[in-house]
């Protein structure tokens, strides 16, 4: 049995609706349009140097050590982050309770390593990286033979 049109009940609340649309929409989807293809240099230097090297291959750089600490309480938090502004590369990551300070240094920076982390090394947040990866034993083995940098 086949209805008609007719046959079918429309709700009087709702109006019915045109076949055809009048609305007809633009071709172009704004706000995509006036947005370049490629990352500006500013978005590429803000990269997380993880995603960074997983776009785009691991750029060719000489041996770091990166120590990454957070914020904390004390009057050396002051001189912590002068030692880390006056790194290779500083940034700071996060927001809040997520916030970290990152400190990039060279093996010839070495006493700019020792004053830093003798400063945040105390504090549980502070992660030591090589060449931006945490590697097993950083703290008790990386970092004793840069002491060996030192000058006497």
């Amino acid at each position: 049995m086949t209805r008609s049109r007719n046959d079918f009940r429309v709700d009087p609340a709702r109006p019915t609706l045109d076949p055809e649309p009048v609305y007809q929409p633009d071709e172009r989807f704004w706000p995509y349009v006036d947005l370049p293809e490629q990352p500006t240099t500013e978005e590429l230097v803000a990269l997380d140097p993880e995603l960074h090297a997983a776009l785009f291959g691991p750029p060719p750089r000489p041996f770091s050590i990166t120590l990454v600490f957070p914020r904390f309480e004390g009057p050396d938090y002051d001189r912590a982050m002068t030692l880390a502004r006056g790194s290779r590369e500083y940034r700071e990551v996060g927001r809040g309770e997520e916030f970290r300070s990152r400190a990039r240094f060279q093996p010839e920076d070495v006493l700019a390593i020792r004053d830093l982390y003798e400063i945040v090394g105390r504090h549980d947040g502070t992660t030591v990286l090589v060449d931006d990866v945490p590697v097993p034993y950083a703290r008790t083995l990386w970092l004793p033979l840069l002491w060996y940098l030192l000058p006497r």
